[in-house]
């Protein structure tokens, strides 16, 4: 590799540059051999290659003016209007384009935590919303953000969100509460409809979370699956979150977030009056925003239309048949919930299975899984592009469960003793601290890659918590969870 962070004297050949591009991509996830459950939502090559067509159609042009560019105006429009329509929402409900779920995320929380401020005054002490442990965890990152007190309630029975639990946490500082449809870690659409019961009666905004599911349930439900109402067809539905780039098939970059009226809108936009560079306004939180991620989501869009979207969901729902049924047919482990979509998360039917065991076995055959914790459990987001790889997939996971039962010691390998006690440590501020340090290591200086292989295999995270905090931390870890297993008991077999 040429460069090592330094600009070189005179420009590189182009050709040369692209050579190099394409070899530094070598070690990256397969996600074209449907061989990773998440990150990208693949539609095929000829598609991709129509929407990179349309995303360099506008390459340069840049949405912070509409003024200057009114056909990125008019795009950005019609993705709302599309995007409303799909969701059942009347002519007064509006919207802007985001470059992603997250900004989508901080946005709604930003518009409702400005419109009670504007509404209550003084009377407004601590803002906070109300939501179910399951959201995502781009709330969290709101509420560190505006300063908006984040109150979790427990999920109660299949995952969903504990209604009576959420009415409880909500008091006269409350300015909104959040459902997911559905909830990322497990698949399931939370009850809308009732919370947004307690929504109406308490005059509270209620956020509707559907950055993966906005794109796809729609067309689940027109396939004649059962979903729960979620949309703006519940009353008490404020606002809703669905990514363009996720079940839409845009480019990266395109999420839509949408108001049941302009009311509720215009306090998510920033106006600057006193700038000594002229009045600015911005409709979101970037100021540039990009043209390419606009127009490649309306041409997406335009391009799949219904009997495309309907198409791609009912071959992602057949490969969620073929794998649901995988695991349903094993011994070790069960599906968690009773999922609405596209999303199955699998744990472990005794926990003296290690399912993070049996992700590593599965890795080893050449896929890329996600791990998630309380409970430990696996989680896949499967499209259309892992229909043809659906069966191999369960005849790997079923080769991985049965090397993981034959071989218990395989829980003290690889990646599984790490994600086994981050999962389980009690004191999260020792985890969050390990996690800073690789942050620092991903973002600093050095060229090298954090080293998290360092350590004898199989220690995992403790040594790291010995290297930092010294040998009296994880003393007082195994106290506090010896006292945890004394007081709750631990389930044995």
């Amino acid at each position: 590799m040429i460069g090592g962070g330094v600009i070189p004297p005179e420009g590189r050949p182009h050709q040369e540059i692209l050579e190099e591009l394409s070899s530094l991509r070598e070690g990256d996830a397969k996600w074209k051999d449907g061989r990773v459950f998440s990150l990208v939502y693949h539609a095929g090559d000829a598609f991709s290659d129509f929407l990179k067509k349309a995303h360099n159609t506008y390459f340069s042009e840049n949405a912070l003016n509409p003024m200057a560019f009114p056909s990125l105006r008019r795009m950005e429009r019609d993705v709302v209007r599309m995007t409303v329509n799909m969701l059942h929402g009347g002519p007064d409900v509006v919207g802007t384009m985001t470059s992603g779920g997250t900004e989508s995320i901080l946005l709604a929380v930003k518009t409702h935590r400005d419109r009670a401020r504007a509404k209550r005054g003084r009377r407004l002490r601590r803002p906070n919303m109300v939501l179910p442990r399951t959201a995502h965890v781009a709330f969290d990152k709101a509420a560190h953000y505006f300063d908006v007190e984040p109150r979790f309630a427990p999920v109660g029975d299949g995952y969903r969100a504990d209604v009576d639990a959420m009415r409880r946490l909500v008091d006269r500082d409350t300015v909104m509460m959040v459902a997911s449809a559905p909830q990322y870690p497990h698949g399931v659409v939370d009850p809308v409809d009732r919370l947004a019961e307690i929504a109406r009666a308490k005059e509270i905004p209620l956020h509707v979370d559907a950055c993966i599911g906005g794109f796809v349930l729609p067309w689940v439900e027109r396939l004649g699956h059962p979903v729960p109402r979620w949309d703006f067809r519940v009353d008490g539905v404020s606002s809703i979150s669905a990514d363009v780039h996720k079940y839409g098939y845009g480019s990266k970059g395109a999420s839509v977030v949408l108001y049941r009226s302009m009311e509720l809108l215009r306090h998510q936009f920033f106006v600057a009056t006193d700038w000594p560079g002229g009045i600015y306004a911005s409709p979101t939180m970037p100021g540039t925003r990009s043209g390419g991620a606009i127009a490649a989501a309306w041409a997406a869009m335009q391009a799949m239309g219904e009997a495309g979207y309907l198409d791609h969901t009912r071959r992602a729902l057949e490969a969620v048949r073929i794998v649901r049924a995988g695991i349903e047919g094993q011994e070790a482990i069960e599906l968690l919930g009773d999922p609405h979509a596209t999303i199955l998360a699998w744990g472990a039917r005794d926990p003296r299975t290690s399912v993070y065991a049996i992700a590593d076995r599965i890795e080893a055959r050449g896929w890329s899984l996600d791990r998630q914790q309380r409970p430990p459990s696996v989680h896949l987001t499967l499209t259309s592009n892992h229909l043809p790889v659906a069966e191999t997939f369960v005849e790997h996971l079923t080769e991985a469960c049965r090397e993981v039962a034959a071989d218990p010691d395989l829980a003290a390998s690889g990646q599984a003793p790490m994600y086994g006690l981050m999962a389980k440590i009690p004191l999260r501020g020792m985890v969050k601290s390990s996690v800073l340090d690789v942050m620092e290591s991903l973002h600093g200086a050095s060229d090298e890659p954090p080293d998290l292989s360092r350590l004898p295999e199989g220690a995992g995270l403790v040594d790291r918590l010995v290297h930092r905090f010294g040998a009296p931390a994880v003393e007082v870890l195994g106290r506090v969870e010896a006292w945890r297993d004394s007081v709750f008991g631990r389930r044995r077999g």
